[in-house]
Parts: C-alpha cells; sequence; structure tokens
C-alpha cells in the first residue's frame, strides 16, 4: 500500500497558496511541491488532495492510504457531503477519481506533527507561488 501524506498552505487567508504531496512505500520515496493561486487555506488542503492524486495516477498506485491533518478534507471526503459550496467542486472531483482511478483508496486523518514533510512541501509551493509574482 502506498502512503500519500498531502498538506495545504497559504500565506493570507485568501493569499498565494502552495500543496505538498509526500508519498512513500513500495520503495518509492516522492516529494512535489506545487504553486496554486490566490486562495484559502482550506481550498489548498482540497487541491493537495487532488494534485496527490494525480501523482499516484501517474504512477499506476492501484492502493493508496492519503493521511491529512485537515480535519476539513477528511471529514468531507469521508461524509461525501462539504457544507461549503466552494468546496463542492473539488470534492466532487477527489471523490470521482477515488472511485474510478485506483482499487482501493482511503483517508485518514493524522496530527500536524505526523505530517511534518508534505507541511514543509506546501510551504515550498507557497513560497514558489510567491517568487513567480513578484518576477
Amino acid at each position: 500500500m502506498i502512503e500519500v501524506y498531502i498538506d495545504g498552505a497559504s500565506a493570507g487567508d485568501p493569499g498565494l497558496s502552495g500543496a505538498g504531496v509526500f508519498i512513500k512505500g513500495n520503495g518509492y520515496l516522492l516529494r512535489h511541491a506545487f504553486p496554486l493561486p490566490s486562495m484559502s487555506n482550506h481550498e489548498a488542503e482540497f487541491h493537495a488532495c487532488l494534485k496527490g492524486l494525480e501523482v499516484c495516477k501517474e504512477h499506476d498506485f492501484s492502493i493508496i492510504s492519503i493521511r491529512s491533518d485537515s480535519k476539513v478534507v477528511v471529514d468531507a471526503i469521508e461524509k461525501r457531503y462539504v457544507k461549503n459550496v466552494l468546496y463542492r467542486g473539488l470534492l466532487a472531483d477527489i471523490l470521482k477519481q477515488m472511485e474510478n482511478e485506483f482499487d482501493y483508496a482511503f483517508i485518514k486523518w493524522i496530527p500536524s506533527k505526523s505530517n511534518k514533510e508534505a507541511d514543509q512541501l506546501a510551504r515550498q509551493g507557497v513560497r514558489q507561488s510567491l517568487s513567480k509574482n513578484t518576477n
């Protein structure tokens, strides 16, 4: 099984953002930092999940365990519902990919201290966003 650690971050709320994806398992150690446009921190967390799923698809992983310290994202995926209209399309995309692209995919909440690698990558994504907008 592949463990997919995800995190989102933003410089302000909303602000320029980033997503971090750290993948380990079956001999893999993958680290990805993605710059994101201006959005809320919660929105960046949903985008981090989508980015994690994209990376897993690229590597043809079939059984994945997504780990996130975002209760909003984990609860939304587990309940298949999110109250905030802004996140509904993102949730629909996540659920569709989890159901259609993988043999088995689930999400698990973890404390922030267990998600440090993805957090660092998300912050790196924010820095990439900031440097793009200052050049």
